[in-house]
């Protein structure tokens, strides 16, 4: 059976499909090491990758209750333009005793300042008294002298000049006393006007806050504020979202992190889209961290048993503006990122701070420079603004 089974000639064709199919599987073992020698070890991609933005919280600084709300949403908002309106009756009460208060300090101020040139003209007059006793009893010691009148009424010229220097020295006093109210100020410097200023500045603001606007242009999202609801400060409202402004944070793995730095160029693309829509962008930062190293419970690797995991890092990326106005993309869609990692002249870290705010509004400055200006109007209206107090020592 041996003989007979060895001497079977060989099927040839089923020889050259083995011999084929080897040389297909080392070919393609040739060009997988060539493509990962020439071209993909050069590039890192990921698919945990996921668009992220400033979510600008709409809350409220006082409390109140709801009478209006201006978007809903989805819509589209201005920077300063209407969100939410709360009743103004208490806070519209609340500037108008203020208003008063400082109107009535302005005016008592006023008075400080005219009971010192009151009290100046009355040490004036004093110290006319007193020359005029003094130049009295200097005469009736003479006419004393000689005898030509008496020692009785030399006394009473001497009691008549030290009553004069008293009332001198209470007038001078009372001056110095009036004086150190108002020294070094004018009206609008005063601590009392200051303070009444102050109070109205407050009370100018709950008022303006009962009015909430947009502090950015953006879409809104997250609506839970109803009419009629009664809010306190800090309770979210709704979001503001300004779409011109997202990123992608994509999680790579750390084995992928070695060759990646600030700037490198980035090919994108969006599951919103699909393929024939392509975004460019570049590496912004690499995160300082893990995610599970920041999680609320982060692993407490060093209890019971230990298993390695992967870990991956968040890496921000930055977007071309041109063409996120082309194709917008909202919070938490899904991407696909690949870093071309070429070019490794770049830092791992930033290296120098911020020169400028990453985000600010200037819609509140609004509300301080309008209530600065109805002090400032109050304040004229009940005593017009005067130079510099400098009162003349003695």
């Amino acid at each position: 059976m041996t003989t007979e089974a060895n001497s079977l000639p060989q099927n040839p064709q089923r020889k050259r499909m083995l011999l084929l199919l080897l040389l297909v599987v080392v070919v393609a073992g040739a060009a997988t090491f060539g493509w990962e020698l020439l071209v993909g070890r050069w590039f890192e991609a990921t698919e945990d990758a996921y668009i992220g933005g400033n979510v600008v919280q709409i809350t409220p600084q006082v409390t109140g209750t709801v009478v209006s709300i201006g978007a809903d949403d989805g819509d589209l908002v201005k920077a300063g333009q209407v969100l939410v309106k709360f009743d103004s009756s208490d806070a519209d009460v609340g500037v108008q005793q203020a208003e008063a208060n400082l109107a009535r300090t302005v005016r008592q101020v006023r008075g400080l300042f005219s009971n010192v040139d009151g009290y100046k003209a009355e040490v004036a007059t004093k110290k006319v008294a007193l020359d005029k006793a003094k130049a009295d009893y200097a005469r009736r010691r003479n006419l004393a002298k000689d005898g030509a009148i008496s020692q009785e009424e030399l006394a009473h010229a001497l009691d008549a000049l030290n009553s004069a220097q008293s009332a001198l020295t209470t007038a001078e006093q009372q001056l110095n006393t009036n004086r150190a109210l108002i020294d070094d100020t004018v009206i609008s410097s005063h601590p009392d006007v200051q303070a009444a200023a102050a109070k109205l500045r407050q009370a100018y603001l709950d008022d303006a806050r009962t009015t909430i606007v947009a502090p950015v242009t953006g879409y809104v999202a997250k609506r839970t504020v109803q009419l009629g609801q009664r809010v306190q400060p800090g309770a979210p409202l709704m979001a503001v979202i300004p779409l011109d402004q997202v990123w992608i944070d994509a999680n790579f793995k750390e084995t992928q992190l070695n060759k990646m730095r600030i700037g490198q160029p980035v090919e994108i693309e969006s599951d919103l889209y699909g393929s024939s829509v392509k975004f460019s962008g570049s590496i912004d930062s690499l995160g300082v961290g893990t995610g599970s190293a920041f999680s609320l419970l982060p692993a407490q690797n060093a209890s019971g048993n230990w298993i390695k995991i992967v870990q991956r890092v968040p890496v921000r990326i930055r977007l071309n503006p041109r063409e996120l106005d082309e194709h917008p993309l909202r919070i938490g869609l899904s991407m696909k990122v690949k870093v071309d990692l070429h070019d490794q002249s770049g830092p791992v870290l930033a290296q120098q701070p911020p020169k400028t705010p990453l985000f600010s509004t200037d819609v509140y400055q609004e509300q301080l420079a309008a209530a600065d200006a109805l002090i400032e109007q109050l304040i004229h209206a009940n005593g017009p603004e005067r130079s510099k107090h400098n009162t003349a020592q003695r």
